[in-house]
Formats: structure tokens, sequence, C-alpha cells
């Protein structure tokens, strides 16, 4: 049985408005509207909305960072996924120009250890599986670290985020400290998420109460994750940290409810990779020279902030 009233009527023009802007955006590009993100379900954004502020074309070479590459690389390949609003990737007004912090971080880097990097859009839950083919050499898309995903991925860490739900205005959900106060709900999240793998994995807890299940409601598309939460067909919907909070502040009759589960979230690579003490020593030097803190101070996540990279760190624990 739904916890909501049905009366959201008044809210829905200017969320289909944001809505539309977000998908003309993401399709002017290579094609990708993937939710993305590490599952960054975000809501969408007007164009003007989007940070513009230069803050890595001063980024010079780390002779030590460098060194740490595997002889001859000098080049790589990105792939990083859309979602249609800052502070996940999204396209300027050209159509063309990707932009948001995992972008930003990726380009940091690349210029802190003087390489050349070509940046691919792919779906979210494509990314991963790619990486041990070759096609990519990393992932920079929000990718929260797992315990379960470190046993076929390396990660290079750069900000700490994690999952937590959003609602509609007239919801009476308050703040969700276990899943069993989803039973009965219908819950949406992006497809081969950190989110969708915890609501799956956890649907027991319904059972085990003696309640009837939630029901997971996957979208590749961020703007079907909002419609359908402003149209009733989903009570709740459960995604980034970061991207919940900039969502519920760029549309009306949404609300944040709570933080669920911090993940440090990194680069990603093929298990194995050589390149991973290079990332983690560009990393290491965007914190200590500043410029760690001014990407983060464009997108709005300073509260996402970490005091030292790591590789493939243990997954969090609340």
């Amino acid at each position: 049985m739904s916890t909501f009233t049905r009366t959201r009527n008044r809210y829905f023009a200017s969320f289909a408005l944001l809505t539309s802007t977000a998908l003309l955006l993401t399709a002017c590009g290579s094609g990708s509207d993937d939710a993305g993100g590490g599952g960054s379900a975000q809501g969408a954004a007007k164009a003007d909305k989007i940070p513009t502020t230069d803050v890595v074309s001063d980024i010079k070479k780390d002779a030590a960072a460098a060194r740490l590459l595997p002889a001859g690389t000098s080049s790589l390949t990105a792939a990083i996924s859309v979602s249609g609003s800052p502070p996940g990737t999204s396209y300027l007004a050209d159509g063309k120009t990707l932009t948001g912090q995992d972008v930003d971080f990726a380009d940091a880097v690349a210029r802190t250890l003087g390489i050349k990097l070509k940046r691919e859009s792919a779906s979210f839950e494509a990314i991963l599986p790619a990486l041990d083919s070759g096609k990519y050499d990393f992932g920079a898309s929000n990718f929260g670290v797992t315990d379960e995903r470190r046993k076929t991925i390396d990660f290079v860490t750069y900000i700490n985020d994690g999952q937590g739900f959003a609602t509609r205005s007239d919801s009476k959900l308050a703040k969700i400290t276990d899943l069993k106060q989803l039973c009965g709900l219908n819950v949406a999240t992006g497809a081969g998420t950190t989110f969708e793998a915890t609501l799956e994995d956890n649907k027991k807890v319904c059972a085990d109460a003696g309640k009837k299940a939630y029901k997971v409601q996957t979208y590749s598309e961020s703007g079907a994750i909002w419609s359908s939460l402003q149209q009733g067909r989903s009570d709740i919907v459960m995604s980034t940290i970061n991207g919940l909070r900039y969502a519920v502040a760029h549309q009306q009759g949404v609300k944040f409810l709570n933080e669920f589960h911090r993940l440090d979230v990194g680069f990603a690579f093929k298990k194995g990779t050589k390149l991973a003490p290079a990332f983690q020593a560009a990393v290491n030097k965007l914190i200590a020279d500043g410029t760690y803190d001014n990407i983060l101070k464009k997108w709005g996540t300073t509260g996402s902030a970490i005091e030292k990279s790591q590789i493939s760190p243990r997954e969090l624990k609340n």
C-alpha cells in the first residue's frame, strides 16, 4: 500500500520542463543517455545552471607522478557515462562538450601525468565489463568502491560519496535507516549500480519481517527515474548522495531524505592494472596543491572530500 497522496499535478509542469532540457542535452552527444555515475540518477538541470569555471587548464605535469606510469604511456582512453545533470557528466549547450565532476578529475589527473586523454561516453552498466577487454583504459563515472567490485576491478579513489534516498515532498516517509522501511514500496534506481545491487541483495529482509517485498525499478535514463517518482509510479529514489542533493535543489516537489551508506568513489581499472600507482600519486598531488578543493567547490561537493587517495580500499562499513 502506498504511503503517498496523489495530489502532485502542481509539481509536474516544472519537472517536465527540467527533464526535457536534460534529455535534449544528452541526446545531442554520442547518444548515451545512461543514468551513470555509480547510479547517479540525478534531477535535470538547465544548461545555464551548469558550472563552467575552468579549474584544470593551469595544471602542470608532475614529474614524480609521471614516472610511475608504465613505460611508453602517452595517452589513455577514459569511459564516462552521461547523467544529464551536475555534478554528474552532462553536455554543455553546444551538445558536444562533456562537463562534470568526473570529467574535471579525469582531465586533472591526465594533465598531472602529462598524457593525452581521449574521452568516450558509454552507458554506465557497460563500462566495468568493457575494462577487461581493453576497450577503455579506465572508467570515470562515480564508481563506488565495494568489496564485490574489488574482486574484478581495481580502483583509485578520489572522492567519497555514497547511497541516499529522495522522495516526493508530499510523502510521509522520513529517514531511511533500515531497508525494511521500503517494504511494499516501489523503489526507482539506476541500472547496473550499487543501489540496484544493494536493493536486490536485501529483498529478503521484507519476507523475514513478514512484510510484502519492495519492488526495484531500474532505469538507464535519469529523466525516467524522476518522471517515475513524480508521476507516482515509484515511491522513492535511491541514488548518489551528491546527485540527490543537487536534484532536490533544482526541481520542485521532491525532498532529500538522508544518507544511507557512504562509499569511496574511484577511477575504475582492469584488475591488475599498472596504472594505479600513477593515478594515486596524481590525485594526491592535486589534493596537496589545492586543485582538488577547487574542483569540489566548483561542483558543490566539498562534503565528499578525502584526505588521500587509496588503491582499492575495503568497502566502508556504516
